[in-house]
């Protein structure tokens, strides 16, 4: 069976990109345990961070991602890794859930997507007013939340450049 499903450009934007000081959030940060309110920048002071930033939790692309950084054993660098979408810590809960071998990473929830306003990665969902999500997107971050890689989608659906990334996790 052939899904068939239209691949749509997005708009040029000025995102925040390598050499930028990443913008600097707080929001709740969700684990296979609890959550609580957390800041990026103490995420980042004791190992850099790999952000991911994907749609909603349970959505095709959200999963995939997921699955394919579960695959890759992302886990196992020197870098704290850390998902964003605009679900609640109640759907990153469930999605853990769902996906049992998804317990191993943790999420922020931005329901307001105010951190990819901040970040110019907004997507403007197609068809449904005044609903929006982040592109996908991956920061590298050091501990001065200096992005060191960054890689932004240019089209929907669009998926991270997987091998790209892990050349920069093995430099670390």
């Amino acid at each position: 069976m052939e899904l068939e499903f239209d691949v749509i450009e997005l708009e040029e934007t000025d995102h925040v990109a390598a050499g930028d000081t990443a913008p600097d959030f707080t929001r709740p940060l969700v684990n296979h345990e609890y959550w609580e309110d957390a800041a990026l920048s103490d995420l980042a002071e004791d190992d850099p961070v790999l952000l991911v930033f994907h749609p909603m939790d349970g959505d095709f692309p959200a999963t995939y991602i997921w699955q394919e950084i579960r695959d890759r054993e992302w886990s196992d660098y020197d870098a704290e890794l850390v998902g964003l979408s605009i679900s609640t810590p109640y759907e990153h809960k469930t999605f853990m859930r769902d996906w049992k071998e998804f317990e191993q990473f943790q999420f922020f929830s931005d329901p307001a997507n105010g951190v990819a306003e901040e970040y110019n990665i907004v997507n403007d969902l197609d068809g449904m007013a005044g609903i929006e999500e982040p592109r996908p997107a991956v920061y590298l971050l050091d501990s001065d939340l200096t992005v060191e890689w960054a890689w932004v989608a240019e089209e929907w659906p669009d998926f991270p450049p997987y091998d790209a990334i892990e050349a920069e996790l093995d430099d670390l």
